[in-house]
């Protein structure tokens, strides 16, 4: 049990929305703290209603997205500990570089600004939205087999198949865009200052089985905040895909939690960037 109940704000990331957080919530209010779990701009329907029409989806724009989170943790009485999946890692990072949070986890982070790997099966995963530059302003599903490699491609194709159905919903394509061309832009929404020393401590989690953000990828990602002050760890899991609630998400919910607690409002109290073999 943690000494100080926190409050925990969890972003989900594109194809999902907060229902991809409900164990984890469960989990963390088990524990006594305060856990929020807020949607994305016009995502605050069901799964289900978001599958029968996406058009709110298909307006979304990545600026809008942060700033929608942005505005929520100002909100709050105070500092809450971050933790963000995918693209809502990137967001984590974006909040953190305002100022914003405790402490912030990414879980199979997308990258921001600065980061350039791209990496094979990542532009596999991400096709059916980058493949065509008219998706921009649409709202792009995955089919079944799509979703398999994607997120869960250490799972039986039934497996997945009941993840897909409780889960997916079409990708804000314009998002994507904006996250996966930011090193093509001179100051795009998601640059961030690598160096900065008074920001709250930053843990990276990455699988190693993840096709969308390969271990190599958030590896760097965290590798890049080496000159700052501020704490910055990297943790890889072995035998698991890109969706966070995959079969033994209970030690990666727990180590993410365990140590935002841990490092929340530390600072730049260890000055170091730790990678974790």
């Amino acid at each position: 049990m943690s000494a100080t109940p926190v409050t925990v704000v969890l972003i989900h990331g594109l194809w999902m929305t907060p229902r991809s957080w409900e164990h984890w919530a469960t989990r963390y209010e088990a524990r006594g703290h305060t856990v929020v779990a807020p949607a994305w701009p016009g995502l605050e329907v069901e799964v289900e209603a978001l599958n029968a029409d996406p058009s709110p989806i298909a307006e979304l724009e990545l600026d809008e997205v942060i700033d929608h989170y942005d505005e929520f943790v100002r909100g709050l009485e105070s500092p809450p500990i971050i933790i963000g999946h995918s693209i809502g890692g990137a967001i984590a990072q974006v909040l953190v570089d305002r100022g914003l949070g405790a402490a912030a986890v990414g879980i199979a982070s997308a990258t921001v600004k600065g980061i350039f790997d791209l990496p094979l099966s990542t532009l596999k995963a991400s096709s059916p939205v980058l493949r065509n530059p008219f998706n921009r302003g649409k709202a792009i599903p995955l089919d079944e087999k799509q979703f398999h490699y994607a997120f869960a491609n250490t799972l039986r194709q039934d497996e997945s198949n009941a993840i897909f159905e409780r889960y997916h919903v079409p990708a804000a394509a314009s998002v994507l865009f904006d996250i996966a061309f930011a090193n093509l832009h001179r100051h795009p929404i998601t640059e961030v200052d690598f160096e900065r020393d008074d920001r709250a401590p930053l843990l990276f989690i990455a699988f190693d089985e993840d096709h969308i953000v390969p271990a190599s990828a958030s590896r760097h990602n965290a590798e890049k905040y080496e000159r700052s002050g501020a704490v910055t760890e990297f943790k890889e899991f072995t035998g698991r895909p890109h969706f966070p609630g995959a079969p033994g998400w209970e030690e990666v919910a727990d180590y993410a939690l365990d140590w935002a607690v841990e490092h929340a409002g530390a600072g730049s109290l260890a000055g170091a960037t730790t990678i974790e073999e």
